[in-house]
């Protein structure tokens, strides 16, 4: 089995090289440079990874720019600071290639301390609360780190182009009926400091654009097209 990894990146010099190292054999690293000044991009292209230029910034839009340059038939999405092993994805594809699962999400696993900040799992604590009341899915993480069939998500219709993307994702799934689940995957002390949730602030600023996500109405007939 092979797959597309869509790695959304601002500023990620220093940790390309060790996340483009772990990618699986065969599969094909999609770095997605969202304005970065640091050389990201020219960095990615020359250790062998597909480069797609999004000028519009926010999380989402370099994640979903990615899954449209994406062309395997499963594509995976993964943090590009080092903080998670793109190594571990064939074990999370596997479900969902032998059609057990249709979105796998990798639960983060602290594996130092510090490695997630307090605000950072505060806000997540949140926010999978409120998810569990809209839809159900008794999850315990939105982590980056996930694998689904890319043609599956093109039809989710993602239209959030900022932090609410990856629970936009999860939302639409499970108004669809899509089988979600979770995997335990270890979390690192990533490297720099994180665009989204590095403060208070940006951690807030994050769950209030995932609030606007969970108050979209769930589809009549309770399924999307």
């Amino acid at each position: 089995m092979t797959a597309d990894v869509v790695l959304p990146c601002l500023d990620e010099a220093e940790a390309l090289p060790w996340v483009l190292a772990r990618i699986p054999a065969g599969w094909r690293a999609i770095v997605v440079d969202n304005g970065s000044s640091d050389g990201s991009g020219a960095l990615a292209a020359g250790l062998g990874a597909t480069v797609v230029h999004e000028p519009r910034r926010g999380f989402g839009a370099a994640c979903h720019s990615g899954l449209l340059a994406a062309e395997a038939e499963f594509v995976c999405f993964c943090d590009c600071d080092a903080s998670l092993d793109p190594g571990l994805l064939p074990g999370l594809l596997r479900s969902v290639a032998d059609g057990s699962s249709d979105l796998v999400l990798g639960r983060r696993r602290p594996t130092a301390r510090g490695a997630w900040p307090a605000h950072a799992r505060a806000g997540n604590l949140a926010l999978s609360r409120l998810l569990r009341r809209r839809t159900g899915l008794r999850l315990h993480d939105l982590g980056p780190l996930r694998v689904a069939r890319r043609e599956a998500l093109l039809g989710l219709g993602l239209s959030d182009r900022r932090s609410g993307y990856p629970l936009q994702m999860v939302v639409r799934a499970a108004d669809a009926g899509w089988r979600v689940r979770e995997v335990d995957v270890p979390y690192l002390p990533r490297s720099g400091r994180s665009k989204v949730t590095g403060t208070w602030k940006g951690t807030w600023q994050a769950v209030h654009d995932m609030r606007r996500v969970l108050d979209e109405p769930a589809p009549a007939g309770g399924e999307r097209p």
